[in-house]
């Protein structure tokens, strides 16, 4: 018994030997995959909401009205020719003294970047109330700043870097939205009347972004232009009724971005280039084809994209991004009724003209923007080159004019930019060198990001939590 006692105990320690062995050497995280910059919070903690009842544009209220002179627009995301430049500008200031430029109102906003749009007097913005658990399309006066309507609907969302970032789109008739979590909204613009709303993740299985929506919705033709990026890679509604009138296949399986639809005309023919995460595509705007895929390429292959494709008329598109990502220049060839992309450069952010969140202008055949964080010594700052040779950088701001992830817009020939800590800076936008005019601290900012809009000599901005009116009329 004693040896089969002996044998026993042996056995035991063995066991228990090969069990410490395995715990000591085994991966614990071999199952684990690689955590992502806010890919925990990919739809905002709302995973467990994915079948919560979302009655689009449910509530309305209305507060007041408003008589105004005002007739200028800055009807969407980039202005009217999605380009950042207003070509018809009353006067504007390039210098100031004492209190200027004067902020004539400001009005609280629930946390986010979501810029503001413009109509005759009216600016529309997309908020999100914490309070109320709402999303909310809000009409405010131009002239003082008094809320005079809002469309909201019950939504649960929880901070994330923000919440409500979009540009909504105007037109004599209509606002069209996208709230963070890819509702759709469209509603008379004059009234606020709801018309119809559609949920892209229900409809088409979109998958919210990183950080929520940031892609801006588009009206051409009176038809609201929208990038699922799930089961249809883009899709046309009319928005008088909201009947859907084509759907884009989507068959290298891209998904929506933070970039935004911009229209083309290449050799004659419109077309929507839409730069998405992992890839970029040319979809027919016209004709018998329209909402087919002309072209595309997944030569350009990112997972985070903000800044929207820059078109030119010789068929080169200017793409970039931030993480790593730096700049691509492609150029698209029309050729016996399709088309051939061509990748003429790919370069790292430290090697060119880069981009994180902001959308580079051109303007008298240069282009200009903010160098992202991870271009070494031009991190933050202005730059200037010629679309021609985008590595090449023609100049700077140089170390002690950095910007952050501010944006910017060109009137009047002046550039204005805004830097994340609510200071406001007037550039010459010259092809030569940098000549900045004036600069001001306006307000005590934080991750002022938003795009910004400017009608009546009236410059709108703002930070995470206040939207200010700025008189930047000479």
């Amino acid at each position: 018994m004693k040896k089969i006692t002996t044998i026993g105990t042996w056995m035991t320690v063995g066991f228990g030997a090969a069990v410490l062995l395995w715990w000591l050497f085994k991966d614990p995280t071999a199952k684990f995959t690689e955590s992502e910059p806010g890919a925990d919070e990919r739809d905002g903690g709302m995973s467990s909401l994915v079948d919560e009842i979302v009655k689009i544009g449910e509530k309305f209220q209305l507060f007041g009205t408003s008589e105004t002179s005002f007739k200028d627009t800055w009807t969407r995301f980039r202005g009217a020719d999605y380009d950042n430049v207003v070509k018809n500008s009353v006067p504007l200031k390039d210098s100031w003294t004492g209190d200027e430029p004067k902020i004539l109102w400001s009005v609280p906003l629930g946390e986010g970047h979501a810029g503001p749009a413009v109509y005759q007097g009216k600016v529309y913005v997309m908020d999100y109330d914490e309070e109320a658990r709402e999303d909310a399309l809000r009409c405010f006066s131009l002239e003082d700043g008094k809320e005079l309507w809002r469309r909201s609907y019950g939504l649960s969302i929880k901070r994330n870097h923000g919440m409500s970032r979009t540009v909504p789109a105007v037109t004599a008739d209509y606002v069209l939205t996208i709230g963070p979590r890819c509702q759709v909204m469209c509603v008379k613009r004059e009234t606020g009347d709801f018309l119809w709303g559609i949920d892209l993740v229900k409809e088409y299985q979109t998958e919210v972004p990183l950080w929520f929506t940031g892609q801006c919705p588009m009206i051409d033709n009176n038809k609201a232009i929208l990038a699922p990026g799930g089961s249809a890679l883009m899709i046309a509604v009319d928005c008088a009724t909201g009947k859907v009138l084509w759907e884009t296949p989507n068959p290298d399986k891209l998904k929506m971005s933070h970039s935004s639809i911009m229209p083309w005309t290449l050799n004659g023919k419109r077309m929507y280039v839409y730069s998405a995460n992992g890839g970029v595509v040319g979809v027919s705007a016209e004709g018998s084809d329209e909402g087919k895929i002309l072209w595309s390429s997944t030569a350009w292959n990112h997972a985070v994209v903000a800044p929207s494709a820059v078109c030119f008329p010789d068929g080169k598109l200017f793409l970039t991004a931030g993480y790593g990502a730096g700049s691509m220049m492609l150029k698209v060839t029309p050729s016996g009724g399709s088309y051939s992309v061509e990748v003429l450069k790919e370069y790292s952010p430290k090697d060119g003209l880069a981009c994180e969140q902001q959308t580079p202008v051109v303007w008298n055949g240069m282009m200009y923007g903010i160098e992202p964080k991870d271009a070494g010594a031009l991190r933050n700052q202005l730059v200037c080159v010629n679309p021609d040779d985008v590595t090449k950088v023609i100049w700077s701001s140089g170390k002690t004019s950095r910007f952050g992830l501010g944006p910017y817009l060109i009137a009047d020939n002046k550039m204005f930019i805004l830097n994340d800590d609510g200071t406001l800076t007037i550039v010459r936008p010259d092809p030569e060198k940098y000549i900045q005019l004036a600069q001001k601290k306006l307000f005590d900012g934080q991750d002022a990001w938003a795009p910004m809009a400017i009608a009546d000599g009236r410059l709108l901005l703002r930070d995470s939590k206040t939207m200010y009116c700025v008189d930047v009329k000479r």
